[in-house]
């Protein structure tokens, strides 16, 4: 499994960074994805990283940014300039997802 942890309560306006962490796999070597999920919906690609690129959904855009810390096996996400609609709780995963490595994810909350 992977886990996601950074998340937490913040204003509108505000940041966070959100880490992705695994034991036994090597995620440098990995296409990754954040995804993220609010209740009755399905979970959505938010953002992925991969050889040849990025991705970010349209929504996020010039407020998020994901990258790799290689030498620590990570995966990061880091949010700026949050919106009330990015509350969710978010996830990250090989990009396309395998379903085995489904974590908890990590909660982001905007709101004042």
């Amino acid at each position: 499994q992977l886990q996601a942890s950074g998340g937490g309560l913040v204003q509108p306006g505000g940041s966070l960074r959100l880490s992705c962490t695994a034991s036994g796999i090597d995620l440098n070597s990995k296409k990754m994805g954040w995804y993220r999920q609010t209740p009755g919906n399905q979970r959505e690609l938010v953002a992925g990283i991969q050889r040849g690129g990025l991705y970010y959904v349209d929504s996020v855009k010039g407020r998020f940014t994901i990258t790799r810390d290689v030498a620590k096996n990570m995966v990061i996400l880091q949010m700026n300039r949050l919106r009330p609609e990015d509350t969710a709780v978010y996830y990250c995963n090989n990009w396309p997802p395998e379903n085995d490595w489904w974590g908890q994810g990590t909660q982001v909350t905007v709101s004042s």
